[in-house]
């Protein structure tokens, strides 16, 4: 167990208006960007022991894929993700062009120009959620198996969102456990979920409500969808707040992307109908900030019940 930290110090007034405040400097350094930070030892081994809390989830059969933090621009674009959610994507960029043109480039900085003015877009994106990658390669095998398919896929994910707010962070870990196959394998697979999300809860003494969601789909057209998400009951959140009266935070989802990336993709269950797809998220950065918010800094002051789920 991780020894106790000293109280952190009386609460300014900037911490009493935001109550996150009064633990931030334990968890977290700024480096020049809101939403953007280096994370302290006691963050990291919390965040570890969630990672293995959930790892302990698993189903046995699920197929384990960990994703680095950039993906294949086109598979994106493929994806469809920029009809949804244009204004969170971030783009690798790079100097392309001759030795010659990207030392000059270069050089306008010296000298106080733009050198950005010279960068183009490659062909990787910044993975906004860690399930994109799957769907191609589980197409590129053929149909699925008669049970269809279980996966434990992970990632470093990055949506363009600035904000001082710990519940909202630029760069952030993400874990999800996606099944593909039937409608009805499907919507058992989320149904289970949903239930177990709420019991993982009370075993890390964390309150929670589930609701129902729609993602923040860009633009008017944009509002129709979220609309007809909701209608539909596609998406749920589990919901935790942070503090007392804090709006509560999504830390998990539920999502149902019905038949989406089987036609996008052109994944076949075994009979050849269309596959359906459903993935349950863990936001991991999310659940350890509601951790230490609800019980504090002093790990060995936390509730029993999240100190054996943790192993503290």
């Amino acid at each position: 167990m991780t020894p106790p930290l000293a109280h952190p110090a009386p609460a300014s007034a900037a911490s009493a208006a935001d109550p996150t405040e009064r633990i931030r400097a334990a968890l977290f350094h700024r480096i020049g960007a809101d939403g953007v930070y280096a994370r302290t030892g006691l963050y990291e081994e919390v965040l570890q022991r969630l990672t293995a809390f959930v790892t302990r989830q698993r189903d046995p059969r699920a197929e384990v894929l960990r994703f680095p933090p950039v993906m294949s621009r086109a598979q994106l674009e493929k994806s469809g993700y920029l009809k949804s959610f244009p204004n969170l994507l971030g783009c690798v960029c790079a100097l392309h062009g001759t030795e010659s043109e990207i030392r000059a480039a270069a050089d306008r900085h010296e000298t106080g120009g733009d050198w950005t003015s010279s960068l183009a877009p490659s062909d990787l994106v910044l993975s906004p959620a860690a399930c994109y990658p799957l769907y191609p390669i589980v197409a590129g095998r053929g149909r699925l198996p008669r049970d269809g398919g279980l996966y434990d896929v992970a990632a470093d994910c990055f949506r363009r969102e600035p904000s001082r707010a710990l519940d909202r962070l630029q760069s952030f870990r993400m874990r999800e456990f996606v099944r593909i196959g039937t409608p009805e394998a499907i919507q058992a697979f989320r149904e289970e979920w949903m239930g177990r999300a709420q019991q993982l809860a009370a075993e890390l003494a964390l309150p929670c409500q589930l609701d129902v969601a729609n993602d923040p789909f860009f633009g008017r057209v944009g509002q129709m969808m979220a609309v007809s998400q909701r209608q539909q009951a596609l998406k749920f959140e589990l919901l935790i707040p942070y503090f007392e009266g804090a709006k509560p935070t999504a830390c998990m989802s539920f999502n149902y992307h019905r038949d989406h990336f089987g036609v996008t993709w052109g994944i076949e269950s075994e009979d050849g109908a269309v596959a359906h797809t459903s993935c349950v998220a863990f936001g991991m950065d999310r659940l350890a900030v509601a951790l230490f918010c609800v019980h504090g800094i002093d790990l060995a002051r936390w509730p029993a019940s999240a100190g054996r789920a943790l192993g503290l």
